[in-house]
């Protein structure tokens, strides 16, 4: 099934997409610091940017097959947290009052950057070398992340909204490190678990339904 149109981007999608992006980027700069940018949604803000001005599948392909899942989580945990439950954690910094409201309404991009991906995929279609491409982005990231960037730690101990546990390499809290395995054991997980189970079903249910002709 192809729901590719090949259609343009309208020029005030593109405009109102980069006057997000010019908030975004020195608001998040300066409150997170820029290793926040290693974060695999981040990556993704700013492929969909060069992405939407130049039309190209590959550009808006590469972020979508990386995000879609997880993101699709990422909003089922915050309408659970919204619902007054708990299910990962991973949307708990959506309702810590350290941070303005401003710069929470600005990290509700996680939940509408995905639907915004698979429109503009109904544009300019689904290029399979995304899923080869992302992987291996990933992968540099991950190791970045686990052996250079700071692990988990209590709230108490940190610098500021400086990130720590970057794309979850120690497991889902930024507290403390996950307990239920050995972190290398984890670190494999992130490794291979990523584009087998998050990357791989993403591929290919948008090579199915974004076909390129």
């Amino acid at each position: 099934m192809d729901l590719a149109a090949h259609a343009p981007i309208p020029l005030l999608l593109k405009l109102g997409y980069t006057a997000f992006m010019a908030v975004l980027l020195p608001v998040y700069l300066r409150r997170y610091g820029p290793t926040n940018f290693l974060y695999f949604c981040d990556v993704a803000l700013l492929f969909t940017l060069a992405g939407v001005w130049t039309e190209n599948a590959l550009l808006l392909s590469i972020p979508t097959v990386g995000i879609l899942l997880p993101q699709m989580f990422w909003l089922l945990d915050f309408a659970v947290r919204l619902a007054g439950g708990r299910l990962s954690g991973m949307t708990d910094y959506m309702f810590d009052r350290q941070r303005s409201r401003f710069l929470r309404g600005l990290s509700l991009f996680h939940g509408w950057l995905p639907l915004l991906l698979l429109w503009l995929l109904t544009r300019t279609g689904y290029d399979p070398r995304a899923l080869p491409v992302w992987t291996a982005i990933a992968t540099v990231l991950v190791l970045v992340c686990y052996f250079f960037m700071p692990p988990p730690s209590p709230p108490s101990t940190r610098r500021g909204l400086a990130p720590v546990n970057i794309n979850y390499v120690y497991g889902l809290s930024d507290d403390a490190p996950q307990r239920w395995m050995p972190a290398r054991a984890w670190l494999l997980i992130a490794l291979v678990g990523f584009p087998l189970l998050l990357y791989l079903p993403a591929h290919l249910l948008l090579r199915h339904f974004y076909a390129l002709p």
